[in-house]
């Protein structure tokens, strides 16, 4: 029996049958709608989806006519920090614009956080400023919420973290509450400062890493960002596909955060006045790549008919399908990235 070429969610081979393909799709697929609560995929987008992966090609593409918007988070880090290459931020973006055509770009710093970034703001809007000077592509200002970074000992509130465990369940949710706030007032701080400097949009990277206050943190500066200036370009990537009840009763516009997939996440992002939503579908790594990507493909499809903005699906190492390794195999990357826009209906990546 012929056996295909495929990958496992840590990125190593794997070869299966045809009949193997198509149980992993199901169960990635029917995974999904379950945990989602969405709509299955139809038998003809199973079916494209295992054409796809089967395709002979070490590398596919998708069709004339469907390509997408790339945008990218924590952008000018992926070549001087993990690549090695010994090159400067703005010698990144012109790399990026005139070798690679990237059809965006984003500056962050090393240091990815909002909060750590307050003491260096105005070095960081030279450096905005100085690089759009120079090249013609969007190019985005982007950082983390990270909450936790405002707990002892990095900051001056309890950890949270520490509190639940030992059945302090009011004083984590009243530390959370009190970090919400510092956090909204950094972010607007600098993102604000960034945007009058020249950014062409915000990043919001990351979020929920800390649960759900570190998503109303962004929402409520997206929020104030806004009515500050009404045609700021705002992303949001999420750090994860369901957003983690840290506090669990924190609610923005009357939906409660604890427990949002990406569709539900769109939509408030969508009303907080955001302009890009960046879904996160995580990567099983002990899974096959058949299986994570009709996963991410079905959540894809029901963010993308609920969203009324464009949903950029976060496909990078550990999500969106794409196996969790270091560098990602492109045989891999490339049948993701088509699956998601040609099936997922994603509008970007």
């Amino acid at each position: 029996m012929a056996r295909v070429f495929t990958r496992m969610g840590d990125g190593s081979a794997s070869w299966l049958s045809e009949a193997e393909i198509c149980q992993d799709l199901e169960e990635g697929m029917l995974d999904a709608a379950d945990r989602g609560r969405i709509p299955e995929l139809t038998d003809d987008e199973m079916e494209r989806l295992y054409q796809i992966i089967s395709n002979p090609q070490k590398t596919v593409s998708i069709e004339r006519g469907n390509e997408v918007v790339a945008t990218f988070d924590a952008g000018t880090l992926k070549l001087p920090v993990r690549a090695g290459i010994p090159v400067g931020r703005m010698t990144t973006v012109l790399m990026h614009e005139r070798v690679l055509c990237s059809d965006t770009m984003e500056i962050g710093n090393t240091d990815y956080s909002y909060k750590q970034l307050k003491n260096i703001v105005h070095e960081e809007a030279t450096s905005m400023e100085l690089t759009q000077l120079n090249c013609m592509i969007p190019v985005f200002y982007g950082a983390m919420p990270n909450l936790g970074l405002y707990t002892r000992p990095d900051g001056p509130i309890d950890n949270w973290s520490e509190l639940l465990p030992m059945g302090k369940i009011s004083e984590a949710r009243a530390a959370q509450e009190e970090a919400v706030e510092m956090a909204t007032k950094d972010m607007v701080y600098v993102a604000s400062l960034l945007y009058e400097a020249g950014a062409d949009g915000i990043n919001f990277d990351t979020v929920g890493a800390s649960g759900d206050g570190d998503f109303l943190a962004t929402l409520k500066a997206i929020e104030i960002l806004k009515e500050k200036y009404p045609d700021m370009a705002i992303e949001v990537g999420m750090s994860g596909e369901f957003v983690l009840g840290m506090h669990g009763q924190l609610e923005f516009d009357g939906i409660r955060l604890a427990g949002l997939y990406p569709q539900d996440q769109a939509r408030v992002v969508e009303k907080a006045g955001g302009t890009i939503f960046g879904a996160v579908i995580n990567t099983n790594s002990r899974k096959t790549l058949p299986w994570n990507l009709a996963r991410a493909v079905t959540f894809s499809k029901a963010c993308s008919d609920a969203s009324n903005i464009p949903v950029h699906v976060n496909a990078g190492m550990g999500v969106g399908a794409i196996p969790l390794s270091n560098t990602s195999p492109t045989d891999a990357t490339s049948r993701v990235s088509k699956s998601l826009v040609e099936i997922g209906k994603a509008d970007g990546l």
